[in-house]
């Protein structure tokens, strides 16, 4: 065997016996040590997550306790507290009397801007059964729901300006309350628009300023006026047709 071949198949066996030398016993025991711990760590870590996102401290609502003599984990709110942004000193801001009357005043300054967020408010919530003149003939009154009683009549151009927000704050009769939908603000803006509705339908001409042409009448119309999406309809069960009109209806 040459020299080349012998040192050839030397380096062989070599390789093969470093191969399969076992590593001594202190690299294994501290190879299974770092093992251990990093495992560990990793589930103490994944137990964490789980405490903080479905082992939440809390208690289900009706839930029993043994903390309180009543055993009841829900407890009522503490006498006189009031929720943070909620302490409304502005009494009749919020309801719109002074003491057991219903007030007939402002409770700021009413400019134009306050008389355009109050016809816009008004044109969303109100027109649909008041109508946008405010004469009870909404879309949805045409459709079968209980007509309101018109603002232009004597009660209630004579009515105070809170008995509107009150209204409006608490429902009356088949009217259900708009407190939810529509904000305090918004609701004077609407008391605001309502009264300058009324004032608009009874204006004197004497406040109409010099040099203004007024527009003529409008011609009698026979029967309930219509909205402006439905022509008028002759009514005469409403006393609003003559005798010979109603005579000559087939």
């Amino acid at each position: 065997m040459s020299v080349r071949k012998r040192k050839s198949r030397s380096f062989r066996f070599a390789r093969l016996s470093v191969r399969m030398t076992p590593l001594p016993r202190m690299k294994r025991g501290v190879f299974s040590l770092a093992t251990s711990l990093a495992l560990f760590a990793l589930v103490a870590l994944l137990a964490g997550c789980r405490e903080d996102m479905q082992v939440q401290p809390r208690i289900d609502p009706l839930a029993r306790s043994d903390l309180f003599e009543d055993g009841r984990a829900a407890r009522p709110l503490i006498e006189g507290t009031i929720a943070r942004g909620h302490l409304r000193t502005d009494t009749y801001f919020y309801t719109g009397r002074l003491g057991n009357q219903d007030g007939d005043v402002m409770p700021f300054p009413v400019t134009r801007e306050v008389l355009d967020r109050g016809r816009e408010r008004f044109d969303i919530y109100c027109a649909p059964c008041h109508a946008r003149t405010g004469d009870g003939n909404g879309m949805i009154v045409q459709r079968g729901y209980r007509r309101p009683p018109s603002y232009h009549i004597d009660r209630l151009r004579n009515a105070p300006l809170g008995h509107f927000f009150d209204v409006m704050t608490n429902g009356f009769g088949a009217m259900p309350d708009y407190a939810a939908q529509v904000s305090p603000y918004d609701r004077w803006t609407i008391v605001a628009y309502i009264r300058a509705l009324q004032f608009s339908q009874n204006a004197p001409a004497a406040l109409v300023p010099a040099g203004t042409r007024l527009p003529s009448g409008a011609p009698p119309i026979s029967g309930t006026p219509g909205s402006g999406a439905t022509p008028a309809q002759a009514e005469p069960a409403s006393g609003n047709l003559s005798v010979g009109a109603q005579e000559a209806r087939p």
